[in-house]
């Protein structure tokens, strides 16, 4: 173990005990703050490679007009393009509570002209004086850096013809 101590102090790095119930004890010499570092590093990549579920929200009243009802619905395309999840909810307001079969057509519209795009994850459901229903999307977000954007480099290394810095013409 004095070896050890006097042979970390040499070389300037930590003496880690990495299994103290052996016999001898296994330790390692290593530059502790850079075990650290780096292992909080591996962290927060493997965190940024999660899919994180993200759910936005369009609120729409039944009375809308159809031009209103076209931007609403780029948007939710928009939406479910990029991944999220996107909940619907129709806001009633007075008297339009007693015409919630008007909040329905409306929801069923979006969901069936988004049908390429997402599968309703949650039917129209009235809660107090909203309704409301829930998309989810079909295909899954795109994790950055991956395969869809590695499919410009990979032509061009395949191609013999290629020429670096070339692709643009």
């Amino acid at each position: 173990m004095q070896d050890a101590n006097r042979l970390a102090q040499e070389r300037e790095l930590d003496l880690v005990e990495i299994a103290p119930q052996a016999q001898p004890p296994v330790c390692r010499l290593m530059d502790y703050g850079r075990f650290k570092f780096e292992a909080l590093k591996k962290e927060k990549d493997s965190r940024r490679e999660h899919n994180i579920i993200r759910q936005k929200e369009m609120k729409l009243r039944p009375k809308i007009s159809e031009h209103d009802f076209q931007t609403k619905y780029g948007y939710v395309r928009h939406f479910l393009d990029e991944g999220d999840k996107v909940k619907l909810t129709i806001m009633f307001r007075g008297r339009e509570v007693v015409h919630q079969e008007i909040g329905r057509k409306l929801l069923l519209r979006i969901a069936s002209e988004a049908k390429d795009l997402a599968t309703v994850e949650r039917q129209p459901l009235v809660e107090g004086r909203n309704m409301i229903m829930i998309l989810n999307p079909i295909q899954k977000r795109a994790a950055k850096g991956g395969p869809a954007s590695n499919a410009k480099d990979s032509d061009a290394q395949g191609d013999p013809e290629a020429v670096p810095g070339d692709g643009d013409r």
